[in-house]
């Protein structure tokens, strides 16, 4: 997926133009994050938010817009982040 071209109908692919949860695995630099999404690992932007790993941030169009739970890793060391 590389943009609004992989979007057809007017309808997001990513999110079906709903923001769904998903859980961060990863940070990366740049306020960027990998996420499962369902059994599937995407890269999104959490520049909106202040995730760390295992938690639950609501996404939209490849935008984490809210941290919705807290997982088991936050306040560890920040060693997930790339």
């Amino acid at each position: 997926m590389n943009g609004p071209e992989d979007c057809t109908d007017g309808v997001c692919v990513t999110c079906s133009d709903q923001a769904l949860p998903m859980n961060v695995v990863r940070l990366l630099e740049g306020e960027l994050a990998i996420v499962d999404a369902g059994g599937v690992l995407e890269e999104v932007s959490v520049a909106l938010v202040d995730p760390a790993v295992g938690d639950t941030v609501l996404v939209h169009a490849r935008e984490a817009i809210a941290v919705i739970a807290h997982g088991s890793a936050r306040g560890k060391d920040d060693d997930e982040r790339a």
